[in-house]
This record gives structure tokens, C-alpha cells and sequence, in this order.
């Protein structure tokens, strides 16, 4: 997103605030999906469970594309009043990748442990 040094105070807050909710769109779709992933290893359906975090990365990545956009237009010399509702779209992204990196590591952990469980359970049958 590049905006103009020339467009007015008004213009400016207003396409940052859409870029703020594209962010924040993005970013509640993928924490839906890493909450869907999570429902999915605990039901024991793995390779559902990795589909959604592909699917949540994928917003994830929508959501940081947008906000490079203004940190690289405002790094080439435009100027941003600050905005609060940007601010908390930043917050919201990174706090749900955060939520996707845990997820991630879960459902590993879920995957490993069904394994095991089901090794020792083979051993106890024979």
C-alpha cells in the first residue's frame, strides 16, 4: 500500500484505518483456523488439523503483507499520524502468530503422544 505525501489528513486516516481492518480480518481468520486446528488434534484428525494451519498461515501472511505496505511507505518518507486502530491490528497479528507458533508445537506434541500411546498399547496386546 503506498500512500501519497500530497493526499489530505482525512484520506490518509481513512485508508489507514482499511488497512487496519484488512489486518485484523486476516488475523481473526487465522485464529479461527488455529482454533479449528487445535479441535482437530484433539479429535485425533492430524492431517485436518495441518490443512487449517496451512490455511492460518495463509491469512497470516495476508495480514503481514498489509502492514509492510505502510511500514514501507512510511520507511520511504510518508508521514502517518499516529492511529490507534493500526496500532491494534500490529498487536492483533503478532499476538495470533504467536497463537499459530503454539499451535503448531501442539499438535506435534498431540501427534507424538497419540503415537507413543499407541506403541505401548501394541506392546500390551502381544
Amino acid at each position: 500500500m503506498m500512500m501519497a505525501d500530497t493526499m489530505d489528513y482525512e484520506a490518509q486516516r481513512e485508508q489507514l484505518a482499511e488497512v487496519a481492518m484488512q489486518i485484523i480480518l486476516h488475523a481473526g481468520d487465522a485464529r479461527n483456523l488455529v482454533m479449528e486446528a487445535l479441535d482437530e488434534a484433539g479429535e485425533g484428525r492430524y492431517q485436518e488439523a495441518e490443512q487449517k494451519l496451512v490455511d492460518a498461515k495463509e491469512e497470516l501472511r495476508q495480514a503481514h503483507v498489509s502492514q509492510t505496505g505502510v511500514v514501507q511507505s512510511e520507511a520511504a518518507g510518508t508521514r502517518y499520524e499516529y492511529s490507534l486502530l493500526f496500532t491494534h491490528a500490529q498487536d492483533t497479528v503478532m499476538t495470533i502468530f504467536s497463537e499459530y507458533n503454539l499451535a503448531k508445537k501442539l499438535i506435534h506434541l498431540y501427534k507424538k503422544t497419540d503415537e507413543r500411546i499407541r506403541s505401548l498399547e501394541k506392546h500390551v496386546k502381544e
